[in-house]
């Protein structure tokens, strides 16, 4: 087991290459949730992740210990940038087998700081069976994304840095996929303050270590499903499930939309690009998943910012729906001249601005001498939208909305 010492020489240890990431107020988000709540900004650590912590102290301590060639890891990016960058900083060989399906930003990540990267597998899991196998065959050091003391240590880090500037803390909201970084931070928080409630939170498309907990066994799911890609851990480690069972005070699930969300009000409210895996305690917040006392003062890690910029586009498109800011319609007009130009006028008037439009007139569905308009409008809330469907009914359209 881990202990206090180790986590406080993990952290000399990455004094050396590590940033001490901000930690910062966030009066939006404490004014809508109705608790004073703090960031811990690790998406703005070196490779854009907590993950170099214990990678860097990993490889550090094999370098004393048996100074090898080289390592092998497996990762859905995070971790293997953190492997990859630690590597170069040694100068020994680094090979990071990743899931087929990994975002192209998190491989070329990778590939800056000098490792190879094997693309194998549908999600971590399978590709972690893969970098094993590497390991047996070719004698090679596996440097584990959690399940080790090292790496552990190393995500602990961040605790010693978090209570370095905030000594009155209720709770420390924590992201979970394999449990590495809860059970780094549980450790030091519980020897150092253990009335500091320590909160997981997991994605409900991968909720393994979720199950665990709640069971107080390992339990593996038979797929993940997530945007939280940095969390989306199908196999429950039981090295860490003891960490965290024996540590951890609650944990809890959200789901896609619901981290979707949180990514785009961190954008937008805080100026911060989060990852899905680092939003995931903003939103539980935010949906009302935490069992706190009003007015706590708590710490939210954004563990990750390395977002594929595709995801971000879809979160963007998808929250603009939902918050009443987009609409997209298709309106049957009468296919003759004039007919466009005529309710492009109803929409100026609606002061509703048209970004995209298309025209259909060969549709299976529509009656001779009619075309479909599929047409995406910036408005100004619900009540906005509203006055756009009065108009379009008032005038005789008929008109579907796209969600």
């Amino acid at each position: 087991m881990i202990n206090l010492e180790m986590i406080k020489k993990a952290k000399d240890e990455l004094s050396k290459v590590a940033y001490k990431t901000p930690l910062s107020y966030a009066p939006i988000l404490s004014d809508i949730v109705g608790h004073n709540v703090y960031l811990k900004k690790d998406n703005l650590q070196v490779t854009g992740s907590f993950k170099l912590r214990g990678a860097f102290n990993k490889i550090a301590n094999l370098i004393k210990i048996e100074n090898p060639k080289g390592v092998v890891a497996a990762s859905a990016g995070n971790h293997a940038q953190g492997v990859a960058f630690s590597a170069k900083h040694f100068g020994i060989e680094a090979v990071i087998y990743m899931p087929e399906s990994t975002p192209l930003n998190k491989v070329e990540g990778v590939e800056h700081y000098g490792a190879k990267v094997v693309l194998k597998g549908a999600n971590y899991d399978e590709a972690y069976t893969f970098a094993q196998n590497y390991s047996q065959e070719n004698s090679v050091a596996f440097v584990h994304p959690f399940a080790d003391d090292y790496v552990v240590a190393g995500q602990g880090s961040i605790a010693l840095e978090i209570l370095e500037e905030l000594d009155n803390l209720d709770a420390i909201i924590v992201p979970v996929g394999g449990g590495g970084l809860i059970s780094g931070i549980a450790m030091a928080v519980k020897e150092l303050n253990p009335n500091i409630k320590i909160i997981g939170v997991s994605s409900d498309g991968a909720p393994a270590m979720y199950n665990s907990y709640i069971n107080e066994e390992p339990l593996n799911t038979e797929s993940v499903r997530t945007i939280a890609d940095g969390i989306a851990v199908k196999n429950t480690s039981k090295f860490t499930l003891d960490y965290i069972l024996e540590t951890v005070d609650a944990m809890t699930t959200v789901c896609d939309d619901e981290i979707a969300s949180a990514i785009l009000f961190l954008l937008e409210k805080q100026k911060l690009l989060v990852e899905g895996a680092g939003a995931v305690g903003v939103a539980a917040l935010l949906h009302s998943k935490l069992d706190l006392e009003p007015n706590s003062t708590i710490c939210i890690v954004l563990s990750g910012g390395n977002i594929d910029v595709t995801m971000l586009n879809l979160i963007i498109e998808k929250g603009l729906l939902k918050s009443h800011r987009k609409m997209k319609l298709i309106v049957t007009l009468v296919d003759k001249p004039g007919a466009l130009e005529e309710f492009s006028h109803l929409m100026r008037e609606a002061q509703a601005n048209i970004v995209l439009i298309g025209y259909d007139r060969t549709s299976t569905d529509l009656e001779f001498g009619d075309a479909h308009v599929s047409v995406s409008l910036e408005t100004k809330g619900s009540e906005h939208q509203d006055s756009i469907r009065d108009i379009l009914t008032k005038n005789g359209y008929l008109f579907k909305e796209e969600h």
